[in-house]
């Protein structure tokens, strides 16, 4: 780059005023500075874009090798499963033509799933409410409070 000290700067403005005159010198050094500041923002913004340029070309290599790691442990596993599948299958066709009970569990049986027996007819159903009374269904509900001052042991004193 230019090297540009003090006393350079000062022969420089010895001469433009011998040579500009002092009317004019104050706005051309005003058109000067002007120029020199956009060309100095035009310069950082081409550094700015290069920069962006290669952090996106850094980060289109990263997304590269994460996708093939990922693919790779994509791979692994399908392999790991499909070889845990081949040994389920040996294990369990040489269980069933041998004969040997308890070697493979079945697999259990869960009961079927059977509704709590609530009267939820009646307390939805257009019942009378003595009826819903006597088979114990709660016609109204009771606050937090009302519950337990109902259901809270007597004093007998």
């Amino acid at each position: 780059m230019i090297d540009l000290g003090i006393e350079k700067m000062l022969v420089i403005g010895a001469v433009a005023l011998i040579v500009i005159g002092p009317e004019k010198l104050p706005r051309v050094a005003r058109t000067v500075g002007t120029l020199l500041g956009k060309a100095q923002r035009y310069v950082a913004d081409v550094k700015a874009e290069v920069n962006r340029s290669i952090e996106l070309e850094e980060l289109k290599k990263m997304k590269d090798t994460v996708e093939t790691a990922a693919r790779d442990v994509e791979n692994s596993i399908h392999a790991g499963a499909n070889e845990l599948e081949k040994q389920w299958s040996d294990v369990t066709s040489t269980a069933t033509t041998e004969g040997t009970p308890g070697l493979v569990e079945p697999p259990t049986a869960y009961p079927e799933y059977r509704h709590p027996r609530k009267k939820w007819r009646i307390k939805q159903g257009a019942a009378p409410s003595w009826y819903k009374a006597r088979n114990g269904i709660r016609t109204k509900a009771l606050s937090g409070a009302a519950r337990v001052a109902r259901y809270r042991p007597h004093k007998f004193n």
